[in-house]
């Protein structure tokens, strides 16, 4: 499906569809986005069967810092029918999104320097640090991220806090129970 969509988009005979460019300077660099988004797919529906595919788009990216010019281009598919304008938008603030909660992952809690490759470790590890961050950021102690962590290997108290939010926020079968029995049907009242 790449290769057809990339095929398509990049086709030089094609008509070109809606497109929006955005041009950005900033810490010496200049970043051009150029927005397309087609909605002329059902050639590739017909060949793929892509439940919920309403457009395709591509965001072509410029970098240039000091005088040297560095340009990618992503592929998406939409499950909507965007603007180019909000299309750009969208990947962008996406890619914020995945910047920010990387940057907390790596720095807060070392990510990156995590040795653990083989079978689900690193998925399980991976949803237990998202979790973790999550509950600290609903405890609604002043503090950064990293002090909250050392603060709950410090002082019980506080980790015995952040265990009764992460608690209160699933539902859990009562201590002892077999599985099936005695399952609550709402979260536990804290």
């Amino acid at each position: 499906m790449h290769d057809d969509v990339t095929m398509f988009l990049n086709d030089p005979a094609r008509e070109a569809g809606e497109t929006h460019e955005t041009v950005d300077a900033d810490h010496g660099r200049i970043e051009t986005r150029v927005a397309e988004v087609s909605t002329d797919i059902a050639w590739l529906q017909e060949s793929h069967k892509w439940p919920g595919l309403a457009a395709i788009g591509t965001v072509v990216r410029t970098r240039e810092i000091n005088g040297e010019a560095k340009s990618e281009t992503a592929y998406y598919l939409l499950s909507t029918p965007l603007t180019a304008e909000r299309f750009n938008e969208v990947v962008r603030s996406h890619w914020g999104v995945e910047n920010r909660l990387h940057w907390r992952l790596d720095v807060v809690m070392n990510e990156d320097r995590m040795r653990n490759r083989l079978d689900h470790g690193p998925y399980n590890l991976a949803i237990l640090r998202h979790m973790a961050i999550n509950v600290m950021q609903k405890e609604g102690s002043k503090g950064s991220l990293r002090g909250k962590f050392k603060r709950a290997g410090w002082q019980d108290a506080y980790l015995t806090r952040l265990l009764s939010i992460f608690r209160c926020a699933i539902t859990l079968p009562p201590w002892g129970g077999q599985s099936g029995e005695g399952v609550r049907d709402k979260p536990l009242r804290c």
